[in-house]
């Protein structure tokens, strides 16, 4: 169990702040919520797939930062190591 100690000077309502803040840290708050009332069994499977879902995105997320990260460096080497493209003739129909 997490505990504050008021500073000198401090108030109470300041660190009861803090010790919310911590309590909501470690999971303390969510875990209170939860078993106050009776959770049927589809609902713990619902959240437990909820949770999973969002873990899922958010590693989604990372691993999609880091693939762009890796690819814009790679393009910016290769761009300054490859010449310019010539330019495309011009197709107007006329035959000269």
């Amino acid at each position: 169990m997490p505990e504050v100690e008021i500073k000198k000077g401090e108030s109470v309502d300041r660190a009861l702040k803090r010790l919310k803040n911590k309590l909501e840290a470690e999971g303390i708050m969510d875990e209170m919520r939860r078993l106050r009332a009776f959770e049927t069994p589809i609902q713990r499977y619902r959240r437990k797939q909820r949770t999973a879902a969002k873990k899922t995105r958010m590693r989604f997320r990372a691993n999609l930062q880091v693939f762009r990260r890796d690819n814009s460096k790679k393009a910016e080497a290769e761009g300054s190591a490859a010449p310019a493209p010539a330019p495309a003739p011009a197709a107007n129909g006329s035959a000269e």
